[in-house]
């Protein structure tokens, strides 16, 4: 394999299988090509867990090939059976739609729209799969599956094996996936599908169907499924998932995710997550004796790519202030609450259970004997504390819970 984008891949760690890796070489060295990459849309962000794949879009760019980004309208109001235990929740069209338009913003920000050789295309399957009659459809497309085969995907096979429940709908899901491939290498040049592993039997799929229909030849790649050091899933953390949307989730809280990233995981990430060169990354990493800084500097560069190099900024001298001593960082979390409630006295379990920091009143007491909150940088030492005006400094108090969270308690 001799071709500066598969090579960057492989490099990057993005790389775990493909159907022809030498041919698709040979391809992309001769010209520019249309991979894609689809996305469902079952909330209206996509959180970390999806940035890789963002990641390898823009990667597809920065070599002159332009990425088609498939948003699942279609693919939505049935449900990928792919990593799941049980049938998802179904959505309308109205929230599906709705859905999109939030989730486009986030490639808007992170692509390059400015040149038109390789800008995005966003493609909605429920253009082409919502007006499928079914009869057509069975005896044109789906003569070209069998039972045998789907039966040995993962996707489907996983589910049976915990003898947990599996629908007809979202057995599907696989024949209208490949045929979304179909669709795009038809109508749109596409010749690469770009997934997860645990997308690789439906990938294949795809390339199989357009071979059998058109006699043509298209490729599938996969990226290997991230998983932190610790063991747990990308993306989710005991705050919840880690959205890319800014009104889901603040630039601030970004850069502390990627800040608190495990020791072990600083260099894969470095690699993963942002636009440093790989060669560069191993020197910095030789040369740099301190993880920490090393962590800022991963926040730094992932912020920057979601929010731009001011909020990321921004979001850097926060935590300094924050955490240097007293100080407040006036990008944190903010909670406000009025003058006379103050003067009264704020019950702190009900200012914790209110404001949702934590889910009840027994939780707050368990954090408060475990010593995890601090008012002013002072552990909370009894569960009967009242907040008062003294508490608070220029009318803004310093509230943290555990070493990630902190929050602004200002007065209005």
């Amino acid at each position: 394999m001799k071709n500066d984008f598969l090579q960057e891949m492989q490099d990057r760690g993005y790389l775990n299988q493909c159907t022809d890796l030498d041919k698709l070489a040979e391809i992309c060295n001769r010209k520019s090509i249309s991979g894609y990459i689809g996305f469902d849309c079952t909330a209206s962000s996509l959180h970390v867990g999806s940035l890789l794949q963002i990641m390898i879009l823009k990667l597809m760019q920065k070599y002159g090939h332009k990425p088609i980004v498939l948003l699942g309208g279609g693919t939505t109001l049935i449900g990928d059976p792919s990593g799941k235990d049980a049938t998802r929740k179904i959505l309308n069209q109205k929230e599906i739609s709705n859905n999109i338009k939030s989730i486009k913003k986030v490639f808007n920000k992170i692509l390059d729209n400015s040149n038109k050789k390789i800008a995005p295309v966003f493609v909605d399957n429920a253009n082409w799969l919502t007006k499928l009659n079914y009869i057509e459809f069975l005896r044109d497309t789906g003569s070209h599956f069998t039972i045998n085969k789907m039966l040995t995907f993962d996707s489907v096979k996983l589910r049976l094996d915990r003898e947990q429940s599996l629908s007809y709908m979202e057995f599907n899901y696989m024949i209208l996936q490949a045929y979304d491939f179909y669709q795009l290498f038809k109508n749109n040049k596409c010749i690469l599908q770009i997934g997860g592993s645990d997308q690789w039997g439906n990938i294949i799929n795809g390339v199989d169907l357009i071979r059998r229909k058109l006699q043509k030849e298209a490729y599938g790649l996969t990226s290997p499924l991230i998983t932190l050091a610790s063991g747990a899933k990308m993306g989710k953390t005991e705050k919840g998932a880690i959205w890319l949307n800014e009104d889901q989730f603040s630039p601030y809280d970004y850069w502390q995710f990627w800040r608190n990233t495990d020791d072990r995981d600083v260099k894969r990430f470095l690699n993963f997550f942002t636009e440093i060169e790989t060669k560069e990354v191993d020197k910095i990493v030789l040369k740099e004796k301190n993880i920490n800084n090393l962590k800022i500097l991963l926040a730094n560069e992932a912020t920057k790519i979601l929010h731009g190099e001011t909020a990321s900024k921004k979001a850097e001298q926060t935590a300094r202030d924050t955490f240097a001593g007293f100080g407040l960082g006036s990008d944190l979390p903010q909670i406000k609450v009025k003058l006379k409630e103050v003067e009264k006295g704020i019950n702190f379990l009900d200012f914790i259970s209110n404001n949702k920091i934590l889910a009840s009143k027994s939780e707050a007491r368990r954090a408060i004997n475990n010593k995890g909150f601090k008012v002013n940088d002072i552990i909370v030492e009894d569960e009967k504390k009242i907040i008062q005006l003294k508490d608070f400094k220029n009318k803004v108090l310093k509230l943290s819970f555990g070493k990630k969270k902190h929050y602004l308690v200002k007065i209005i």
